[in-house]
């Protein structure tokens, strides 16, 4: 049994290599039928943005490489069970599953690395799952309290799903930061009370009343610029919680008297692990199960811009490389 994988070779060049599929006893044989890019670490690897001397992801067997060429990346695949090995319980043929996996046409695993897709979620709608469960964990590192003033730079596919699960919250406001006008129109449609411009923010927030800004600002854009307009919206006591990640980029902060009078406090959010506080009562079991409680309670079919053959997965890339015609979620589909 072969696969097509797709790799990483160079900055902006991906190629696809025929590779064995050699299954053990206690694997399971997936035959995929998409799989969903992400247009931060992805699109970093892909414009050789990215760090080539870290691990992919050391929390992930499916990626147990480092970012050097060539690699295989991805991580939101989702297919069939088309074979099972002899230690694994026949219940799991022909099952809808999710992994998270490196872009291929079918790939091995053990059952324990699966998720099963719910009879309700489109598997279009399941690749999208990593995302939701990003958004999950940006939710619980921000800790948002009842009231509070929200800001969420970046209305991206993760900017939104994190604005879609804040909406669930009792706050006083919830205002998304884009430049593009048509992904402020989804952070509204998705449960914004307002959605801006960059060069709107500051003059809306010095609007807002005793005690001035945000209580709680998020920066989801990907450009290390931002962070310090994130720092800026935030409020005396203020958190900002990163979540972008910008590879090799440097982000220059001023970190000046506002800054460190207002006591604002700058903390990471990162989905490969749980954040210390939380290890007491979650696993990442636990905050699976979150993130897929949330999967159709958002619009997330809305998120998908583009759908692109497997086998033309050159010009997927170059489409968000470029962001010619507003890419959001770009999947790559396997017929």
């Amino acid at each position: 049994m072969n696969r097509t994988s797709l790799y990483f070779t160079g900055p902006q060049t991906v190629d696809r290599r025929r590779t064995p599929v050699d299954p053990s006893a206690d694997e399971v044989v997936v035959e995929t039928r998409v799989s969903a890019i992400s247009s931060g670490t992805e699109l970093l690897i892909y414009r050789g943005e990215a760090p080539t001397d870290v691990p992919a992801d050391e929390t992930l067997d499916a990626l147990d490489s480092d970012l050097s060429y060539p690699v295989k990346y991805g991580y939101a695949a989702v297919g069939d069970v088309i074979a099972t090995g002899a230690a694994v319980a026949d219940e799991w043929l022909d099952r809808a599953v999710f992994a998270f996996n490196p872009h291929e046409s079918r790939f091995a695993t053990t059952t324990d690395a699966l998720v099963p897709v719910p009879n309700e979620v489109s598997a279009e709608v399941m690749a999208m799952a990593p995302s939701v469960e990003t958004a999950t964990s940006l939710v619980l590192d921000g800790r948002p309290r009842i009231g509070e003033r929200v800001v969420v730079f970046g209305a991206g596919v993760i900017g939104l799903c994190t604005v879609g699960v804040l909406s669930s919250f009792p706050l006083d406001r919830l205002v998304a930061v884009d430049p593009i006008d048509a992904r402020r129109e989804r952070a509204v449609d998705l449960g914004a009370d307002r959605a801006v411009r960059p060069d709107e923010v500051n003059g809306l927030v010095a609007d807002w009343p005793d005690p001035g800004g945000a209580d709680l600002v998020y920066e989801l854009s990907g450009r290390p610029a931002t962070l310090d307009s994130a720092i800026d919206t935030a409020g005396y006591d203020g958190r900002v919680v990163v979540g972008s990640w910008y590879g090799e980029k440097e982000a220059t902060v001023e970190l000046g008297t506002d800054f460190h009078r207002g006591r604002i406090s700058v903390e990471s959010s990162q989905v490969s692990t749980l954040a210390p506080e939380t290890r007491g009562r979650w696993t990442k079991g636990r905050r699976m199960d979150t993130a897929l409680s949330r999967l159709t309670g958002l619009d997330l079919d809305s998120l998908v811009t583009h759908r692109v053959p497997f086998d033309e997965a050159e010009s997927a890339y170059r489409l968000l490389h470029e962001q010619t015609d507003d890419p959001l979620q770009v999947l790559l589909t396997y017929d």
